[in-house]
């Protein structure tokens, strides 16, 4: 994302946790800032994507954080997928100092946004989303406003659940293609020829036959995002019962030491169930 900036000729400053991570981004122009609040005191637009809402906390609280920063008329933008109440909260904070928050999370992964087309979601103020508007769009082509603070963490999670129901339906079919005797690299070439070819399942199924030593996305970070929209479910009173139990085989996949691998390892447990080599 900060290479795409760049790109489009923003001045840039960032920070990461783990510096090592961000220095690659010097070389192509990225400022660094020691701190959060070093970076939110050098601009008026300020964007965070951490990995999960107590990350986010961490990132906004304490005199290094980036709330301190926040005096009137900037406008934070944060692109994580976290706890929708947590963000609405944190927003409500920055609104009581004279700022404005977005939440913003993306759809896709490194592959939609190095292609880009990165899809990107909105909830806030009207005005403030307008102003942020042409930035995003440097960002990822696609950009949606869905309503007040909250709603696009809400979208997402809507989105994300589906991507390991999903793809768990891929693999039992995949597997009962398998044991009938169909070669598994032409039983995935068939299935995502097929009427059922997500665009998720296009880039994620042929993991199975090559799982990558870089996740895409991996189980930790999918099965974070599970419990979240299992709670909003409860509130809201919307039964979810393939949510709950895709939940349950990336806990098993947690369990079985593989929390580190792309969540397409779910097929690996699968497949040991139904006795066929991985």
């Amino acid at each position: 994302m900060v290479k795409r900036l760049l790109a489009a000729r923003h001045t840039v400053n960032g920070y990461n946790r783990t510096k090592a991570r961000g220095e690659w981004l010097l070389p192509l122009g990225m400022i660094w800032g020691e701190t959060p609040r070093a970076v939110a005191d050098a601009g008026d637009l300020i964007f965070t994507m951490v990995s999960d809402t107590e990350a986010l906390l961490s990132v906004t609280e304490g005199p290094e954080g980036l709330l301190p920063a926040l005096g009137s008329s900037k406008i934070f933008v944060d692109m994580s997928t976290v706890s929708p109440s947590a963000s609405k909260e944190l927003a409500l904070r920055i609104a009581a100092q004279g700022s404005q928050m977005l939440d913003a999370p993306v759809s896709g992964s490194a592959i939609t946004l190095e292609g880009g087309q990165l899809s990107i979601m909105v909830g806030g103020d009207p005005a403030a989303f307008e102003q942020v508007k042409p930035v995003l769009q440097d960002i990822g082509p696609t950009v949606n406003y869905v309503g007040v603070n909250g709603l696009a963490l809400a979208m997402k999670l809507a989105i994300n659940l589906s991507l390991p129901v999903q793809f768990l339906t891929f693999c039992e079919g995949l597997l009962l293609a398998e044991k009938a005797g169909i070669d598994r690299a032409t039983a995935v070439e068939v299935l995502l020829n097929s009427v059922i070819a997500s665009p998720s399942l296009k880039y994620r199924a042929p993991l199975i036959l090559d799982m990558p030593d870089e996740p895409l996305f991996d189980v930790n970070m999918i099965k974070k995002d599970l419990p979240l929209a299992l709670d909003m479910g409860r509130e809201l009173n919307v039964p979810m019962p393939t949510t709950a139990v895709a939940d349950q085989w990336l806990t098993a996949a947690r369990g079985m030491g593989l929390a580190d691998f792309d969540y397409a390892v779910m097929y690996r447990i699968l497949a040991r169930l139904a006795g066929v080599e991985e």
